[in-house]
């Protein structure tokens, strides 16, 4: 039954509860990256790995530091914790690949302050998930932003060479198009029972 409740959490937080397009968190480097499909993988590809790295070490570190008398310091630890290893990603992608680290720019380190970061450790809290869970949970919620900057960045290429209202370039061609891809990925809701 773990291993089921853990695959339904995974898939779940991929699809029908898609932490950018369910909860709208992470929106800012969403909106703003996912102009090209290479850039918004190597970004998806960064906050997949921070995201289910961070989400099992917080885990740990809240349930083996913070529970007993520390519960109140959740969100700086949480925030250190990520912090640390952004840091990690950032140096690793400038020594990759020069070009996703320029093309990522500011984001890069922007990933720190990412809310669908902090929210998953958060999440993970207050639905009380195992470390098996809270883990499929943060690796889920970083493949589902992935798939959505990825799905967004190629709507948005494909839409570069069609004419659109003045009113609606930008940002608001892109929430339009983000709310649809919100409904159509609820769409997935109940394709999993456990029971």
């Amino acid at each position: 039954m773990t291993f089921l409740g853990a695959f339904a959490i995974f898939f779940a937080a991929i699809f029908t509860n898609n932490i950018l397009l369910t909860n709208y968190l992470g929106m800012c480097s969403f909106i703003s990256v996912s102009r090209e499909i290479k850039t918004s993988v190597g970004l998806g590809a960064a906050v997949t790995f921070v995201m289910a790295l961070t989400s099992a070490i917080n885990w740990a570190v809240y349930h083996y530091l913070l529970v007993p008398h520390l519960v109140y310091l959740r969100f700086i630890v949480f925030i250190v914790v990520i912090a640390a290893f952004v840091q990690i990603v950032e140096m690793i992608i400038e020594r990759v690949s020069d070009v996703l680290y320029a093309a990522l720019g500011i984001f890069l380190p922007l990933i720190t302050v990412n809310c669908a970061i902090l929210g998953v450790s958060l999440f993970m809290v207050i639905r009380d998930y195992t470390f098996i869970q809270s883990f499929a949970f943060g690796l889920g919620s970083g493949l589902g932003w992935m798939l959505a900057i990825i799905a967004m960045a190629g709507i948005r290429q494909k839409i570069n060479k069609s004419p659109i209202p003045k009113g609606l370039e930008g940002a608001g061609i892109t929430l339009i198009i983000a709310g649809i891809m919100a409904m159509a990925f609820v769409g997935f809701s109940g394709m999993i029972a456990i029971g």
